[in-house]
């Protein structure tokens, strides 16, 4: 018995500290095992009953073209995601649905902040047009195990509107969570719309700023003007000067475009159920004029 002891001791004299360590940094991540769906709100899913199957030859043919703009994480930039006709429909019957928006710190129970977030928030009905929007973006990630659309909203900002930074996901431990965020917008109201973007300050993207500049804000430069001669005398100075390829830019701030989207995914994809840190977020301040979105997001298994 005493040279149980012993050894005992000895062994925790010679990995005491590896194995401090190794438990003090979390370890080799860890794949989730697969768990079986746990009890949610299923109203708050698109969910389709027996007899209430969308043919999809009702629905228009798909029109947008994809940009990525990361792999890690994944973030996709999408032109013409939503149609003119569907986002005049999406506005008609929001409008009396609008309230304004919660924020919730535990997943079950809601309240307003408008310090966090501050606009109006319409759940809106799962009309064909709308669940034509439901199919598209799901097929747009392909053929996922245990994947839903959850019912969609369209959120209105109007002139000081925002919702401040944070995640769509929340915790990954069970193994099931909102896997992907669609940001799509629905209306960017008036000629001299400013401010409104959303924002990544987290996320880095690689030069040239050409052809991101059209959708993104990009970093203000000065270079010389044509005017100027090889002294750089004289000319008056103009913004932006191209970045070489490959250059790193921290941050993104896609500009609202009526009609175009963003795609993200929330959680790493090796199984473990850890979130990704860049999809850290917020809708800044609208500075002039109206913007209505339009949030799809997929709740489903992580791994």
């Amino acid at each position: 018995m005493f040279s149980f002891i012993v050894g005992g001791i000895a062994f925790l004299l010679v990995f005491y500290n590896p194995i401090v360590q190794y438990l003090s940094r979390g370890g080799d991540p860890v794949r989730l095992p697969r768990t079986p769906r746990p009890r949610i709100n299923e109203s708050l899913l698109a969910l389709d009953a027996a007899n209430e199957t969308l043919s999809l030859a009702h629905c228009p043919p798909d029109a947008y073209a994809v940009h990525i703009l990361s792999k890690a994480p994944l973030v996709i930039y999408i032109e013409n995601f939503i149609s003119e006709d569907e986002r005049a429909h999406l506005l008609e019957i929001s409008e009396p649905l609008f309230e304004p928006s919660t924020i919730t710190n535990d997943g079950n129970s809601t309240v307003r902040n408008a310090t966090i977030r501050d606009s109006e928030v319409a759940l809106i009905p799962r009309t064909d047009a709308v669940r034509c929007v439901e199919a598209r973006a799901k097929a747009f990630q392909g053929w996922r195990d245990d994947l839903w659309i959850e019912r969609l909203r369209t959120q209105r900002y109007g002139t000081d509107q925002h919702y401040a930074h944070h995640f769509d996901w929340g915790s990954g431990a069970r193994g099931w969570g909102r896997v992907s965020s669609f940001m799509a917008w629905v209306q960017v109201d008036g000629g001299g719309f400013e401010g409104g973007g959303t924002e990544f300050p987290r996320l880095p993207r690689a030069g040239p700023d050409e052809p991101w500049c059209r959708w993104v804000e990009c970093p203000p430069e000065t270079r010389r003007g044509e005017d100027d001669d090889d002294d750089g005398g004289g000319g008056a100075s103009v913004l932006r000067e191209k970045k070489k390829d490959g250059e790193p830019v921290m941050g993104v701030t896609f500009r609202p475009v009526a009609g175009n989207a963003v795609f993200w995914e929330n959680f790493r994809p090796d199984g473990t159920g850890r979130g990704w840190e860049e999809t850290w977020h917020a809708g800044l301040p609208v500075r002039r004029g109206t913007k209505v979105g339009l949030n799809i997001w997929s709740w489903g298994r992580l791994s």
